[in-house]
């Protein structure tokens, strides 16, 4: 059952239906985050510190969540109750990928000053929904869903083989692999890492990187499956990234009418479909030239039963 509402006031408006983007790493959650930052009456954040850190807390020890349920929900509720704060000094502290969320770049290196005076990305008169879009946030859904009841979540679900290539290139995904930080031993099974049974622990000291990247994409996914049976349609959507890639403008129409809200199709087109040509685009099917034929054969032996189950087709070599 889930906690009884509060009523949390952010600059003089109540927070009611806020949005939080979920989605295993490089999902393309980053794409709808964007869409929704950038679109008029929002005020989406991620990765501020208060938030970040219980996110990472709940993720590596769900214990934490799941023995304290009220505690647990209260104490995100006052992280959010902080990092939604609008303010030159509050917004200086935002993570980088906050920042570029809303199109904004400070130069490597930038002073205090420099940031407080850049401004935040958002005018709190202008604020009517607030949302976020942490890093890892999937992990935290049920302690969302519990702090915030009429909360909307936006789940975003990516071929997995496209997602390991992207995380083998990405040194900050990789870092969670590292023997000091693979909580193994304290944490099982351990949904974070994706570790389900005692074969996979024993063989996680010596498995390559794309296992242990399938890994974490399958136990996200099926953290999205558990999430979906259990959550009513209206307070969870869920997109494919290849729907957002190949139809935009049809996708960003279907999360307007989930959020009853005017998220401009013309902006998320954009994203995807960058009129810089020379700009980093959307891709899918990137496997196919990026990852070997060993580590599509590990994936796929790893990830192979979630990804059909996806509508995936598996390739030759698995």
């Amino acid at each position: 059952m889930r906690a009884t509402p509060h009523i949390l006031v952010i600059h003089g408006t109540k927070v009611r239906r806020p949005v939080f983007v979920l989605g295993a790493p490089h999902s393309g959650a980053d794409l709808i985050a964007r869409a929704v930052k950038r679109s008029a009456g929002f005020h989406l954040t991620a990765g501020r510190p208060s938030v970040q850190r219980l996110v990472y807390a709940y993720a590596r020890r769900p214990e934490i969540a799941t023995e304290r349920v009220v505690g647990a929900a209260r104490v995100l509720r006052d992280a959010y109750a902080e990092a939604w704060q609008i303010s030159a000094r509050t917004c200086a502290e935002c993570a980088p990928e906050c920042r570029e969320l809303a199109g904004l770049r400070l130069r490597a290196g930038a002073t205090r000053a420099e940031a407080d005076r850049a401004g935040p990305c958002v005018e709190p008169q202008t604020v009517a929904r607030f949302g976020d879009a942490s890093p890892d946030l999937l992990y935290s859904a049920d302690v969302l869903l519990d702090a915030f009841p009429d909360a909307q979540l936006v789940q975003v679900i990516r071929d997995g083989r496209d997602v390991v290539a992207d995380m083998l290139a990405d040194e900050r995904c990789l870092a969670w692999f590292r023997p000091g930080l693979a909580n193994l031993d304290t944490v099982f099974p351990n949904p974070f890492l994706g570790v389900e049974d005692v074969e996979e622990r024993d063989r996680w000291p010596h498995a390559a990187l794309a296992v242990k990247c399938a890994l974490r994409w399958r136990g996200a996914v099926r953290l999205s499956a558990r999430l979906r049976a259990q959550t009513p349609d209206d307070q969870l959507m869920t997109l494919r990234y290849e729907d957002l890639v190949r139809r935009p403008t049809e996708t960003s129409r279907a999360l307007a009418d989930y959020l009853a809200a005017d998220v401009s199709t013309g902006t998320l087109a954009g994203l995807v479909r960058p009129r810089d040509r020379r700009a980093a685009e959307p891709e899918t099917g990137v496997w196919r030239e990026r990852l070997t034929l060993r580590q599509l054969v590990q994936v796929e032996k790893v990830a192979g039963p979630e990804l059909a189950r996806l509508g995936y087709e598996l390739s030759d070599g698995g």
